[in-house]
């Protein structure tokens, strides 16, 4: 006689698999792309997380997908359970995801809606392949630098926040230039007046520190940049120091111009003269997934539109030399 085994009594059944979703909902576009990631997304079985104000612009409901959709309104912790943040919008999209998500250490995937788009790693027509990347977790997640950025005034820290991308000392006046001195490692460097001073992560080299002149730096390097921005100084040069070094920018007690700082464009707060903010590698760093393997330099080539017509490589060549060609 034979036995048929059953099902363990109180079995846990498996869990979901969820995906948080972040989207630019003031644009039209971004706006059907989610809702069709959510229809495609709960088809596979996987539960889709959304904030509430979004799930309104949005104008969906949870009942309307199964499995329900998981609509929270306190966007702490908002990515804890979540194995990505699907990000729909633009570079400015991606780092808000990256805000939101950074306590928990989600990775973040983002979709391009917007026009560089230099974070995100699909295009808007690439949504199908997206999906069944996602579907069958077809995907890596890189770890990304990231900064830590205090503010002290008096002595005290009256403000500390991360960056992504850039933390940026900025005139808050236009008329009005800042005077400060920039110090590496405990040690003053040179004293500047000047429209303000980026510094940035190798993520963050492609956005602000680019328009500032600042190099472009591999997302691979480990390495910390400093930039100022129209700087009356004959040493004023953009500048790339160890990723263990502490950055720190001093609003002269005698500046007449006040400062503001900007983190990723997204957090800022006043810079009275006599501030000191310190810059240093983030404790936490920000994953973002990747679904190719295609070297940096082929982004920045896809991302710029370099150009590039007449390469032909060395693969090229052995072939044209293997064919009886001129090199």
């Amino acid at each position: 006689m034979s036995e048929t085994s059953s099902p363990a009594t109180g079995a846990e059944p498996p869990a979901r698999r969820r995906v948080l979703l972040l989207a630019h909902t003031g644009r039209d576009e971004a706006r059907e792309v989610a809702r069709a990631f959510c229809k495609a997304l709960t088809g596979h079985g996987l539960v889709v997380r959304l904030l509430g104000d979004e799930a309104r612009d949005l104008d969906v409901t949870a009942e309307q997908f199964d499995p329900a959709l998981e609509i929270i309104e306190d966007v702490t912790d908002a990515g804890v359970g979540c194995e990505l943040a699907l990000v729909i919008g633009g570079d400015g999209t991606i780092l808000r995801a990256a805000e939101v998500t950074h306590s928990s250490g989600t990775p973040v995937l983002g979709v391009n809606l917007g026009h560089v788009g230099f974070l995100a790693e699909a295009e808007h027509d690439d949504v199908e392949s997206t999906i069944e990347a996602i579907v069958q977790r077809r995907y890596t997640a890189e770890e990304r630098l990231t900064l830590d950025v205090t503010v002290h005034r008096d002595g005290e820290i009256v403000f500390s926040t991360f960056a992504l991308n850039e933390a940026s000392v900025e005139k808050a006046a236009r008329e009005r230039m800042l005077e400060v001195v920039v110090e590496i490692d405990g040690r003053p460097l040179s004293r500047w007046g000047c429209d303000g001073v980026v510094c940035a992560t190798p993520t963050g080299s492609t956005a602000y520190n680019f328009s500032a002149g600042g190099p472009v730096v591999w997302p691979g390097v480990e390495a910390l940049l400093m930039v100022p921005i129209s700087a009356h100084a004959l040493f004023a040069r953009p500048m790339v120091v160890a990723p263990t070094s502490v950055l720190a920018v001093e609003l002269l007690a005698t500046t007449e111009g006040a400062g503001v700082l900007w983190c990723d464009g997204r957090r800022a707060v006043d810079l009275p003269p006599g501030a000191r903010i310190e810059v240093r590698r983030g404790r936490t760093p920000v994953r973002l997934v990747r679904l190719h393997e295609a070297p940096f330099t082929d982004r920045l080539v896809a991302k710029f539109g370099l150009p590039v017509e007449g390469w032909r490589g060395s693969i090229e060549r052995r072939r044209r030399l293997a064919e009886g060609h001129d090199a």
